[in-house]
């Protein structure tokens, strides 16, 4: 408990915030598994490539996301802004990807309001893109707060020291790897279903 008690409360903030986002996400995921996945039977059953890709891009994105903390750690600031810059584009195409496998998903007939089961494949979907582009919010915010450090060696120097910045960085990297993964079980779920 005593721990609990220290932690900053953003530290505090985010955690509740995965903690609501993880109920979320395995109610969902509950229902989806309860709402008939023998309906999705008889359509052209195969996973979107572009959900296929997406994936691909997240996984690239979280390593992308480890290397931010490595390069903190090391104090090379272009690096971690190059990092940072990496993972918002990694989190864009993948945004984009998505729109492309509900398209996929439309041209195979499963449409957002034909069957249940296949109203999930959207709403999950749908419900982590929003998650993650909060994410995306927070890497713009913070690659405009790198920008300002390139030209002052002060900013620089309070980035360097400043716990509360290493604070950013850290619980930054925790959300997008803490996306990644709800992704992957949704991916998984996604597949078994196909």
């Amino acid at each position: 408990m005593q721990k609990l008690e220290n932690l900053h409360p953003y530290e505090t903030l985010l955690y509740l915030g995965m903690l609501g986002s993880g109920l979320i996400f395995l109610f969902l995921v509950v229902a989806f598994l309860f709402s008939g996945l023998s309906q999705l039977e008889g359509f052209n059953r195969r996973m979107p490539i572009a959900f296929l890709i997406s994936t691909f891009m997240l996984v690239l994105s979280g390593y992308t996301a480890t290397k931010m903390r490595l390069h903190y750690q090391e104090e090379n600031i272009p690096k971690l802004e190059s990092s940072l810059r990496n993972t918002f584009v990694l989190g864009l195409i993948f945004t984009v990807l998505q729109f492309a496998g509900w398209k996929e998903l439309t041209d195979m007939g499963i449409k957002f309001t034909g069957i249940p089961s296949g109203s999930f494949l959207y709403v999950l979907s749908g419900i982590h893109i929003f998650h993650l582009i909060g994410a995306m919010v927070f890497a713009v915010i913070l690659l405009l707060q790198l920008r300002k450090t390139q030209d002052d060696g002060i900013r620089r120097l309070v980035l360097i020291t400043n716990p509360f910045e290493k604070m950013q960085i850290r619980l930054f990297t925790v959300y997008w790897h803490f996306m990644d993964a709800i992704w992957l079980v949704l991916f998984l779920l996604f597949v078994l279903s196909f």
